[in-house]
């Protein structure tokens, strides 16, 4: 692996966006390297527009040229996008004995870490000791929505983490609680959406064109702002098990159209554009140039049990010759060992049958409309002020918007009251057979229990926010939803529950060896236990 500096915002922006940065060193370099990009490289760039265009274009770090997706991988590929019920590797890493049968790898644990201390928290301070953010405000509050985007999943990975004083050169850098870093991503995004409403109302102007570096919205900050609402919506529902007050403060302020408003059409959904020689996702390059992960069972399961129209869309079918071409996924922690032609002709991406979705150009999806509608249904469920319709409308507009996204047609899918998740069948080995996750049907109704409107809310969600697994593993540990297959082989030693399922990674070792004081006081923070099984501060109950 190999380390790439970030020379400019955009390219800050886009590694981020991507969700997975080059491989990088240790976290201690953060804190007096700072991106390896001087002062006078970042000024410069703001007096000579050409410069910046230069470099913004040279920074931005891609996976198939000069380096590959080995980062995204370890960050989450291999990890949230596994554990969400999304996907699994065919490959037997290490004989079966890795993250994916809980045997939690020390090399695997801190990818998250350090892309968000060397790609992300170094970035934005580099713009902030340069004068970023009083010389061009609205630029600045993208960097922040960015920072918070970003390092809300290196959170949600680890529950505490150094954020309040990230940057400040100590040696020692403290831990905050999981509780104190959201409520100082809730006072950024005040700062980031007061200051882009500002601009937006305003005549002030920029000297450089913005859509030049804008990779996702092209230069329309009314649509960075609504993402700002979106992503505070999100943020505030994961609290709502633990914090249920500030849960629904921040929700309903996220939600008044005074703010500025929320994604409501796939126009202003969160994606970053692939384009360039070179660049390429990293998603699609791990499944089709590696064929290192496959489709997961779980979501198999529910996709063909609805006869789901956006099943030929996200999969294509098996490959392997033992069993006709079907959409057959495959269950977390069934590879013990054995090669990986065992199971690689399983359902992958659907980069290659039919009407393929995906290729290695195709934009990397952080947020959709859909996610937002599902969060706004949940938010009339629970009574929420600002929802802006009925919990049923809510959700039914989020299936039709995911259908929209995706480009087929929704036909009577929402009001199928009969069709259920399959249960499993393994064709090469029953050991690993499984009775249907759950009975839940898809047609709202308005008589069911909280429980059961819940159940249909987050899995259609989940459904619909495919393949981003990072968002739906979150989901899944705070509200239990949807029902997923628990890993076949456990190799955690007890340490994790093979029905409740893993709840986080441990901390990186490198922060044992370099941090321990500050890490073990974090350590005590999560009930002094270090390891998958613990649970991070919103996923328990006061």
């Amino acid at each position: 692996m190999k380390s790439y500096y970030i020379k400019s915002l955009w390219a800050f922006a886009t590694v981020l966006l991507l969700g997975a940065s080059s491989c990088t060193k240790n976290f201690e370099r953060y804190n007096t390297d700072n991106t390896g990009v001087t002062d006078d490289d970042l000024k410069a760039d703001f007096k000579d527009l050409g410069t910046f265009l230069t470099r913004a274009q040279r920074s931005v770090i891609n996976f198939s040229g000069g380096g590959d997706p080995n980062s995204y991988q370890l960050q989450q590929n291999l990890n949230a996008d596994c554990y969400s019920g999304y996907f699994m590797s065919p490959n037997p890493f290490n004989g079966g004995q890795n993250n994916l049968s809980y045997f939690m790898m020390t090399g695997w644990n801190g990818e998250t870490f350090k892309v968000g201390y060397l790609n992300i928290m170094a970035s934005v301070n580099k713009l902030r000791v340069n004068g970023v953010d009083t010389a061009y405000p609205a630029v600045w509050a993208v960097a922040q929505i960015l920072q918070v985007a970003g390092m809300s999943r290196v959170t949600d990975t680890y529950g505490p983490i150094p954020y309040s004083q990230a940057g400040s050169g100590k040696t020692g850098i403290a831990y905050d609680s999981q509780q104190d870093v959201y409520n100082r991503f809730f006072l950024e995004l005040d700062s980031a959406t007061t200051a882009l409403r500002s601009f937006i109302g305003g005549s002030e102007t920029l000297p450089f064109t913005f859509s030049t570096f804008d990779l996702v919205y092209n230069g329309d900050f009314t649509k960075w702002l609504q993402f700002a609402n979106s992503l505070r919506l999100r943020l505030a529902m994961h609290l709502v098990k633990r914090d249920p007050a500030t849960a629904q403060l921040q929700a309903e302020k996220a939600l008044n159209p005074s703010e500025g408003g929320v994604i409501t059409t796939n126009a202003g959904n969160m994606a970053v554009k692939v384009s360039g020689a070179g660049f390429s996702n990293p998603l699609v390059f791990i499944a089709k140039n590696w064929a290192d992960i496959r489709i997961g069972a779980s979501i198999q399961c529910y996709m063909t049990g609805y006869a789901d129209p956006r099943i030929g869309r996200y999969f294509d079918k098996s490959t392997d010759e033992s069993f006709p071409a079907q959409y057959k996924g495959i269950r977390i922690g069934s590879i013990s060992g054995g090669s990986k032609d065992d199971y690689v002709g399983y359902s992958s991406l659907n980069y290659t049958d039919g009407n393929p979705a995906f290729s290695l150009t195709s934009p990397v999806q952080i947020m959709t409309a859909a996610e937002v509608y599902f969060l706004r249904a949940e938010a009339a469920v629970r009574n929420w002020a600002n929802a802006g319709a009925t919990a049923q409308s809510l959700y039914e507009q989020g299936i039709n918007t995911s259908m929209e996204q995706w480009n087929v047609s929704v036909g009577s899918y929402v009001s199928d009251a009969t069709s259920k998740p399959d249960a499993y069948t393994d064709p090469k080995n029953s050991a690993n057979d499984a009775p249907a996750p759950s009975a839940i049907t898809i047609k709202w109704d308005d008589a069911a229990d909280i429980n059961v409107k819940m159940e249909r809310i987050i899995t259609q969600k989940w459904i619909a926010m495919f393949p981003e697994g990072m968002e739906a593993w979150t989901e899944f540990r705070r509200t239990g939803y949807p029902k997923l297959f628990p890993v076949v082989n456990n190799n955690s030693g007890g340490l994790i529950s093979t029905e409740v399922q893993i709840r986080r990674l441990p901390f990186p070792q490198n922060e044992y060896n370099t941090n321990a004081a500050e890490v073990n006081k974090a350590v005590q923070l999560l009930g002094n236990a270090d390891n998958g099984g613990t649970r991070v501060w919103w996923d328990k109950a006061d």
